[in-house]
């Protein structure tokens, strides 16, 4: 189907416009002396002209910069700039004497000024027709070149957006099935243990297979469902700890509902899993996800910084935050601050992220 969008004819209507209005000025001007009524011949030559001056425009814009100066031939550039100059002036020249201009202004210079006009000696310069066409050929060079410099722009906008959103889809497929790896380990420790609960594990581990595959595919969700997905997230990775892990959750209260990228909290969380729960000693993780403003998203997780091994049943190798950072820097350049502390005063390892989301 055609395109048919007001965009598509705002071009062709400026050029309309500012051609009929040159048009109007050049061939309504007329030098100015009260009585002087000038000769048929002079509106001819103005007319024929101006229609030279509309195809010098289109030669320029459409020949001359785009095959000359685009293509790194400035010399010839110029050169057809200066032949194209000269036949404008020949063709000039050739319409007053081929229309016998010089007489027919003399006698209408006569006839109004009651005396007749002295004769020029030597070659004469059509000063007017020079400075004009200059004045054309400089714009129409410099509108084809801010057209192409737009142009450029805007195909380094689209490429630059698809190369972001190429390396958000690898990025998200790094995350994703790093996660599932991690949760199918610890339902195969739970089977071991507890069938019931591995079964509710199961059950719950489908639920956000559900909310990855389908309920983020179009690159954002809602902060209500992400929520769902960390509490989910959180249950899972309680099963298989005891007692002496203490496992804080804090959820908004109230909460704005805005969209955010799926998925970019879970690094954090599975990080302070896997470094803040031992097998031999008492530790504690604290998540707290808070919204001081309908726009701003805050997230702190903290977990007991341990010096012996971490149980790790996720397994992770380490790209999940790396990962994150990028994803951050991808989405939502300069709407965010990440801080990390990796020893607070009450032995600690804390990441506090600040995200404006809208």
């Amino acid at each position: 189907m055609a395109d048919l969008t007001p965009r598509r004819f705002l071009t062709p209507l400026i050029h309309v416009l500012v051609w009929g209005l040159f048009g109007l000025t050049f061939l309504l001007f007329q030098p100015l002396t009260g009585r002087l009524v000038m000769p048929p011949q002079f509106w001819l030559k103005q007319g024929l002209m101006f229609c030279a001056w509309v195809a010098t425009f289109y030669l320029t814009a459409k020949v001359s910069v785009p095959k000359l100066l685009f293509q790194g031939r400035t010399g010839l550039f110029v050169l057809a700039l200066v032949g194209t100059t000269a036949a404008v002036l020949f063709f000039s020249r050739f319409l007053e004497s081929a229309l016998n201009l010089p007489e027919l202004m003399d006698k209408a210079f006569q006839a109004a000024a009651g005396r007749p006009r002295l004769a020029r000696t030597g070659p004469r310069i059509d000063t007017m027709g020079l400075l004009t066409t200059m004045f054309v050929l400089g714009i129409s060079t410099s509108i084809t070149v801010v057209q192409k410099w737009q142009k450029d722009a805007e195909a380094r906008q689209e490429l630059e957006q698809q190369r972001v959103s190429s390396e958000l889809s690898v990025l998200k497929a790094q995350i994703n099935p790093h996660f599932f790896f991690n949760t199918l380990n610890n339902i195969y420790a739970l089977t071991l243990l507890d069938g019931e609960q591995a079964r509710t594990a199961i059950h719950r581990l489908s639920r956000m297979m559900r909310y990855v595959l389908y309920d983020t595919a179009g690159g954002f969700t809602l902060l209500s469902q992400e929520i769902a997905f960390v509490q989910d997230y959180i249950t899972l990775m309680q099963l298989r700890l005891d007692e002496r892990v203490t496992v804080t959750f804090e959820r908004p209260e109230p909460m704005q509902d805005v969209p955010v990228a799926p998925m970019l909290l879970l690094p954090f969380l599975e990080n302070a899993f896997k470094h803040g729960v031992a097998a031999t000693q008492s530790s504690s993780i604290y998540v707290a996800l808070r919204q001081p403003a309908p726009n701003v998203l805050e997230l702190e997780v903290r977990n007991t910084r341990l010096a012996l091994p971490s149980t790790d049943l996720a397994g992770s190798n380490g790209i999940g935050l790396a990962n994150t950072r990028r994803r951050l820097d991808l989405l939502y350049p300069g709407q965010f601050n990440l801080l990390v502390d990796d020893h607070t005063p009450a032995n600690e390892f804390r990441v506090h992220l600040t995200l404006h989301v809208a």
